[in-house]
């Protein structure tokens, strides 16, 4: 299947010219119109420094060829548009299930940069409606995971669910929880970007040791942004 890059057309829609975007991205100009012509290819990290500039969903970025644009109800934002047909979108109001894909972050078959390099332990069925309110990312980028050990006590407790966005995968904001691969090993920790290329590993257990390593021995698989609990 097809894609579309709507790098260029995302600039237009604000009425940027090439170098506001590139000071966003933090890159030069040539490069956004190289990005946008194709004659660079767009990788997870230019479509997340995009994603960051525009302040959408990476997967607003690049989206499958099903069609033209749809742009949402009350506006023609094409930061909020769709493709028409698209599937895996999670509609707000839908009062279906979704089915996601189960994850065990454990065990790496690889690098632990993308969640296929994970074991996959089954589904779980999720209301759509309430995905929606979550996130904007579309079901196939989301999935869960199982949170093992004690060490973001009492936020997480082992053996608790969490649901998490892979379209999500640029530390930009603090205080969020992030399902990552630290020097090969899966783990659910809070990262905070430090100085001189660092990132700091933050655990909420207070009994356990923060660490700061290098961020490019960090590969970030997705946010969490919900958490389940048996009682």
């Amino acid at each position: 299947m097809s894609s579309v890059n709507n790098i260029e057309r995302l600039r237009e829609g604000r009425g940027w010219k090439r170098p506001q975007l590139a000071k966003l991205m933090n890159t030069s100009p040539q490069q956004v119109e190289r990005l946008e012509k194709g004659g660079r290819r767009l990788t997870q990290d230019w479509i997340d420094r995009a994603a960051v500039a525009f302040d959408v969903s990476p997967a607003a970025i690049i989206t499958p060829d099903h069609g033209e644009l749809v742009p949402p109800p009350g506006g023609t934002d094409p930061a909020e548009a769709k493709p028409a047909g698209a599937r895996g979108v999670i509609e707000a109001g839908d009062d279906s299930a979704v089915t996601l894909r189960s994850f065990d972050l454990s065990y790496s078959m690889g690098p632990g940069t993308n969640i296929d390099d994970y074991v996959e332990e089954g589904t779980y069925e999720f209301d759509a409606g309430m995905l929606a309110k979550l996130t904007h990312a579309p079901a196939d980028r989301l999935f869960v995971a199982r949170a093992d050990g004690d060490s973001m006590f009492p936020t997480l407790l082992s053996d608790d669910l969490v649901v998490i966005d892979t379209t999500q995968r640029v530390v930009n904001l603090r205080d969020r929880i992030w399902a990552c691969s630290i020097y090969g090993a899966g783990a659910i920790k809070r990262l905070r970007p430090a100085a001189k290329g660092k990132m700091e590993i933050i655990s909420d257990n207070p009994a356990v040791k923060d660490d700061l390593v290098d961020a490019e021995d960090i590969h970030i698989v997705g946010r969490v942004i919900w958490l389940g609990r048996r009682i």
